[in-house]
């Protein structure tokens, strides 16, 4: 089964020290049909990636998964625009929270 989930991991590494998830960073803690409860851990500098919890019935792994691109880090200039739009808030500051159905 390991040699099956490693397939999900190929292509990724850890985000502490770059290394790459190998058979052994798969720690499977409980297995049921069709569940899997897995924890992946770095073998090179010991970052824990949590738990997983994965429906595998009648799911066949064939390929990895592939990295996607997330949102640009929040820079300098974003934490100073926040501060003044708070800053700047007055007593109307709820009309900016979305309206709850």
């Amino acid at each position: 089964m390991k040699k099956k989930l490693k397939i999900l991991f190929d292509n990724l590494c850890c985000s502490q020290c770059k290394a790459s998830f190998d058979e052994d960073s798969i720690v499977i803690k409980r297995e049921e049909e069709g569940l899997l409860v897995t924890h992946l851990v770095c073998q090179n500098c010991g970052k824990s990636f949590g738990v997983a919890f994965l429906g595998l019935s009648g799911i066949e792994v064939k390929e990895p998964l592939e990295v996607q691109q997330g949102p640009e880090p929040i820079n300098y200039d974003d934490v100073i625009d926040a501060h003044r739009f708070i800053k700047n808030l007055d007593e109307h500051w709820q009309d900016y929270l979305p309206k709850q159905n």
